[in-house]
């Protein structure tokens, strides 16, 4: 197989335009978790006597005229959360279908209208918020619909355009993007709102998601076979390197699916990761304000460094390791499990020494900024090996673990929640190490049980030898 220059190419221009997609899907997503803080009226949301006393204050010298022209409305922190969980509802319902349909009619109508629809939602936000609050979950679960097909759509692509030996590569530019969202739109949005209106969160970012979608449909194509100015020498390399590892039936062998355990090891990983991740996201801005007590100016830059930290760590361990899968020879199931072992028991304890720091948060930053970078590991662990294992039915398979996967979504922010009623310093201990434990069982599981193999059912010659 002759390689193919990587600069220029069909297959990195696809990863670079998923890039600035998930970009914008995760922008989409966590800027309201920045906006509600604006949105709420003050002494409507966590009590103020419940702040923790253990840390001083910080005061910050910085007096900039507010912008206060946004409408406030007054929620209670249960209405809040109803309003933040919204969205993981809608996101669950379609993992599954998603996988399924990218199978049938290609992953790039489906992703593009995923974003499209997400950030079409997105512009009507302050209308809903307007109109009540149950309107405004509504649109939060037809966001959350809308974005549930992007990853299997763009697992199912990559089905059809990763050659092998670049798939670590190529899918953690793609996937990286997701991180860079969070890290740009959190100070992004909290900047937004102190100097415009809250409701140029939603605008900006909704109006960019539109753009996005122009350039997407001219410049994309399911197939190397039905791309307009690929290459040919790009387009023969990306389909040898294929030929073995496709199936053609058109039926989905989902009995033989689910009774694989290497598929229900990637879910329980799965699982187990997102549950820190989530968790973490939803919660980090609370757990900087309310126990280490400072301001949301400096939060917004502070709660986006851990993922800076993860973007970085994504896009190196990518190309580490394709790198040792190619020029060093180590098996793909070798790379995969060492990488999602770094990748979850490095969050652990780190997130568990976070609790026990006291007030010193430079190190508290330090510590949540480590864990989160060490999850990018699992982008070339878990993350990717639904490819490995079945290639063709790769949109399927993560709709399933991402099904499983977004439970902590739901579930994880509610517990924690219910974890720190006082906000003591113990009680954020208890969430860390809840966190740590599912990491850690979620890391063993995987090395256990996982694959880097083909399996049988996921080629065409599957039923011809069972029958």
């Amino acid at each position: 197989l002759v390689s193919v220059p990587t600069c220029c190419s069909a297959r990195y221009n696809l990863a670079l335009l998923a890039c600035f997609g998930f970009f914008l899907l995760y922008a989409l997503r966590v800027n309201l978790s920045v906006a509600l803080v604006d949105m709420v009226e003050p002494n409507t949301s966590l009590a103020k006597n419940v702040t923790s006393n253990v840390c001083p204050e910080h005061s910050s010298s910085t007096n900039v005229p507010r912008n206060t022209s946004g409408v406030k409305y007054s929620w209670d922190a249960d209405t809040q959360g109803w309003i933040l969980g919204s969205f993981f509802y809608g996101y669950i319902i379609t993992q599954i279908p998603g996988g399924y349909l990218a199978s049938k009619i290609g992953g790039k109508l489906l992703l593009g209208f995923g974003i499209f629809g997400t950030s079409v939602f997105t512009l009507l936000t302050p209308l809903a918020a307007n109109l009540g609050v149950g309107y405004l979950i509504a649109v939060r679960a037809l966001e959350g619909l809308g974005e549930g097909v992007t990853f299997p759509a763009m697992h199912s692509m990559w089905s059809s355009w990763a050659p092998p030996m670049e798939r670590s590569k190529l899918l953690s530019i793609s996937y990286a993007g997701a991180q860079l969202g969070t890290v740009v739109s959190l100070p992004l949005s909290g900047l937004i709102c102190y100097y415009m209106n809250w409701v140029y969160v939603f605008y900006i970012f909704g109006a960019l998601g539109v753009l996005w979608w122009f350039f997407w449909m001219c410049l994309v194509s399911d197939t190397p076979e039905t791309h307009r100015s690929i290459s040919h020498a790009e387009r023969e390399y990306i389909l040898s390197s294929l030929k073995d590892q496709l199936s053609t039936q058109k039926s989905v062998p989902w009995r033989p699916m689910l009774e694989s355990l290497p598929l229900w090891a990637i879910v329980v990983a799965h699982f187990s990761y997102n549950w820190t991740f989530y968790t973490l996201l939803t919660l980090l801005p609370t757990y900087m304000k309310e126990i280490l007590r400072f301001d949301a100016q400096e939060n917004g830059f502070l709660s986006a460094l851990p993922y800076f930290g993860c973007w970085l760590c994504i896009i190196l361990s990518g190309q580490i390791a394709d790198y040792l899968r190619e020029e060093q020879n180590f098996s793909t199931v070798c790379v995969r499990k060492c990488f999602t072992l770094i990748g979850m028991i490095g969050p652990a304890v780190f997130l568990v020494a976070a609790g026990f720091i006291g007030c010193d948060y430079a190190l508290a930053v330090a510590f949540v900024t480590i864990s989160t970078t060490l999850g990018g590991f699992c982008t070339s662990g878990y993350s990717i090996n639904h490819l490995d294992i079945a290639p063709s039915y790769a949109g399927i398979l993560l709709g399933i673990t991402n099904s499983f996967a977004t439970i902590p979504g739901m579930v994880g922010p509610v517990i924690a929640k219910n974890l720190t009623h006082n906000n003591t310093v113990g009680e954020w201990q208890m969430v860390f190490y809840i966190a740590a434990s599912i990491n850690l069982f979620g890391a063993i599981f995987f090395a256990l049980f996982a694959s880097g193999e083909v399996q049988d059912w996921a080629v065409n010659g599957y039923h011809l030898h069972r029958n």
